[in-house]
């Protein structure tokens, strides 16, 4: 893993610094030139025996994910401004899974456990463009507010819109990482305890994107008030499996 993850990590850092220098199709060829080794190093990671889980792979699908979003929406939205802020963070994401590989499972409790994962990811990664966008969002109202040039060219509110679409998807694979957990602990494994710190902050992470999702339609949240909603989402759900996980590998060093 650690060829493919060293480059991506050098991709990362070479987009962070270079890419408002570089010719648009140089930018666009190191980009997916970047994912594609992220990518490697995770498929190679995963597909070790024993397979291996954590909060640092957590971290670094998720990171894959965001980028790979951005990098796709890019695509079909020119205006959309280059946030290379993003691609700065990809590189600690592609490292910290080469220093913490996770724990070991040499054998898997149930054979969907993986889609459980998988999912997890999912919700993730969508959660976490979710934030960035709302992140966008916040800077372009906020310099429109001041009179001074937007960050973006997307108007606000097309921005917004992207915005609540990714936080309805998050939110619908949340819905489904929840029931897939509760189904596993209950139906494959009775005597598990599923009532976990994970699972608290899981869940409390799904109250608060469903309490924003119902604002928004009923009363149309929009904002401040808004953005703040998700980045509280956000953090929770990032407590609730990679900061367990993170007091466990690392400082408790114990496994899952």
């Amino acid at each position: 893993m650690a060829a493919p993850a060293w480059g991506a990590a050098a991709g990362y850092v070479a987009l962070a610094l270079g890419a408002p220098r570089l010719p648009r199709q140089a930018v666009a060829a190191l980009t997916w030139a970047t994912l594609v080794l992220h990518a490697l190093a995770l498929a190679t990671a995963f597909g070790s025996t024993p397979v291996r889980f954590g909060f640092a792979p957590t971290l670094s699908v998720t990171a894959w994910l965001v980028l790979g979003v951005y990098a796709v929406e890019t695509q079909l939205y020119p205006q959309l401004a280059s946030r290379w802020t993003l691609a700065g963070l990809g590189a600690p994401a592609v490292l910290l899974a080469l220093l913490f590989p996770g724990t070991a499972y040499p054998t898997l409790a149930s054979p969907w456990l993986p889609l459980h994962w998988a999912l997890g990811f999912a919700s993730y990664g969508l959660l976490g463009a979710a934030v960035a966008h709302g992140w966008m969002m916040q800077r372009t109202e906020a310099a429109i507010r001041r009179g001074s040039p937007q960050p973006t060219a997307l108007p606000l509110l097309a921005l917004e819109r992207l915005t609540f679409r990714f936080v309805a998807a998050a939110f619908a694979l949340l819905t489904l990482t929840l029931i897939a957990g509760w189904a596993f602990a209950h139906l494959l494994a009775p005597t598990a305890r599923w009532i976990t710190h994970k699972t608290v902050f899981t869940a409390l992470s799904w109250a608060v994107l469903a309490v924003l999702l119902w604002g928004r339609w009923r009363w149309g949240w929009r904002g401040r008030l808004a953005v703040r909603m998700l980045y509280a989402a956000g953090a929770l759900l990032l407590l609730g499996y990679v900061g367990t996980h993170f007091v466990l590998e690392v400082i408790l060093r114990r496994g899952a």
